[in-house]
Formats: C-alpha cells, structure tokens, sequence
C-alpha cells in the first residue's frame, strides 16, 4: 500500500513562493507556534484530506505546461511540510520523474536522514528565518533557533540553493542590530541567492479567532515604509538579492 500524506489545501497558480508559476501545496502539521503565523488552521497534524504521492502528483501534473513555460514548479510548504518528510520525498522523487522543479518552504526546524533524502530531490528551499536572536525566536515560535542554523549549514554544504524569508513585525522582528547581525552572517552563505522581507500582516487573524487561539498581535500595526526601507538597507549588507 502507498504511503498518504495530510494536504491542507492546494493552490494552482501560485506566484510568490519562488520563480515563476508555482502550484503551491499546503501540507498539515506544524510543531512552531509563530505568534504572525496566516495560516494556524495548519497546525493540527490531523487535519487535511489523505492524498497518496501518486494522487498528488497527477494534480501537480495538470499545471505542468504553465509551471514549464515561466520557468516555475510546484512548492511545498504548510504548515511545516518536513513534517511529512518521508511522504514529500516520494511525492518529489514523482515530480524530479515528470521533470517538474521542485520547492519547500520551512522553518529548518525538522532535521533528520530522511529530511536529507528528500533534499536530494529538492532544486529550492525556502527557509523562513523567523530572527536571529535565540531569545527572540523562541518567544515568536515556541522552539530553538539553533536547529534552523544547523540545517542552514547543511544546505551550504551541499550547494542546494536556499532563499532566506524574514518576516518584519514591528515591536517582535524589527531589531535593527539583530538584522545587521543576520545580514552579515548570510554573507558567508554561498548558496544563499536571495533574502526576502516580507512586511507583517494580519489576514490570518480570523483563523486564529475561529480556532478559539489567543491572537498576540491584534493589535500590532503593519511595518512603515520608512522601517521597511531601513532593514532592506541592512539586508543589502549580506551581499544577496533583496527582494
């Protein structure tokens, strides 16, 4: 019998989680607890529709032309799709068959021989480097930093090209010495192509109220043009592509 994984939801023509048109899957199950997180009704590992590696894949395969001609592919993210290691390296395997470029966006927090395996047929990563201070980064994901950092030097060591995401909130993420500190680091990182900021938002607040979870930043306001501008300038420091 096939193994099956636990998908949230899929998105066909998804356009900012890597290049060019990507079919975005959200899989179920995250053991973060990132007080910004937009999508919380993930993080129930029991929740989701079953989906076989082959099932998946024939829904990956019907956007095949649109990801091929804009240079894009299908991206895995969640939720924490490592969670779901051993399926997605059967489901990648499948799409590496059909010739389709392959992404995950994770937190890095999840690290084993498996999650090794499935980067042999993974072509992107996206890691989300929730901040740099382990003090920090424990109060905004309920979990160590250093399990992020460790994983970051195992992509260096294998050359597997890597994408930082940083999610700027004001008055959690937004401390200018922790971000040059960040900058500089990523410096050394030769597979690091490009460091994404992405500006705090609160769409997913509704999930969080649905869910019956205590929403932290109700009322944190999205990051001013002026800040976002002052920490693309210290991001400009790692010598990557901002984006």
């Amino acid at each position: 019998m096939s193994m099956e994984g636990r998908i949230h939801s899929l998105e066909s023509c998804g356009t900012v989680d890597g290049p060019g048109i990507r079919f975005v899957t959200f899989l179920q199950g995250c053991p973060l607890r990132c007080q910004y997180c937009h999508n919380a009704d993930t993080w129930d590992t029991k929740g989701g529709t079953v989906y076989t590696p082959e099932a998946l894949v024939k829904e990956i395969k019907k956007y095949k032309s649109y990801m091929k001609f804009s240079g894009g592919g299908v991206t895995f993210t969640g939720g924490e799709p490592l969670l779901q290691a051993e399926f997605l390296r059967e489901v990648c395997t499948l799409c590496k068959k059909e010739e389709i470029s392959t992404a995950i966006d994770t937190s890095g927090f999840i690290f084993n021989q498996t999650v090794k395996e499935l980067l042999e047929v993974t072509d992107l990563v996206l890691l989300d480097m929730k901040n740099f201070d382990p003090e920090v980064y424990k109060t905004v994901t309920g979990v160590p930093l250093k399990p992020t950092l460790q994983f970051l030097d195992y992509l260096k060591e294998k050359g597997i090209k890597t994408w930082i995401r940083y999610v700027l909130v004001p008055g959690l993420t937004d401390n200018l010495d922790t971000i040059k500190s960040m900058a500089k680091y990523l410096k050394g990182y030769e597979n690091v192509e490009r460091i994404e900021l992405l500006p705090f938002h609160k769409m997913g607040e509704f999930k969080w109220k649905e869910l019956g979870y205590n929403y932290q930043l109700a009322d944190t306001e999205p990051p001013s043009k002026e800040l976002i501008n002052r920490v693309i300038e210290l991001l400009k420091l790692s010598g990557k592509e901002i984006e």
